[in-house]
């Protein structure tokens, strides 16, 4: 999260998180539209959300043991 992104979340937050995704604009816009300091909230925590977690790596598949498939009990 660079300096620039934080000072753009406090004075129009919606523009902070435009690379994050139609759905992360959209709630900060209602967060905005509530209140702005919801908004600014809203928008440091999508910002500050770590994209390098579980759900960007590739599942993992269990080994299939025996060469079975489903069908094949």
């Amino acid at each position: 999260m660079s300096c620039f992104r934080v000072l753009l979340s406090i004075i129009f937050p919606p523009l902070a998180v435009l690379d994050k995704g139609c759905g992360s604009i959209l709630i900060v816009t209602l967060l905005t539209a509530a209140g702005w300091i919801p908004g600014v909230i809203g928008a440091l925590v999508i910002l500050n959300k770590d994209n390098s977690g579980p759900r960007n790596n590739p599942p993992t598949y269990p080994t299939n043991y025996n060469n079975r498939t489903r069908c094949d009990y």
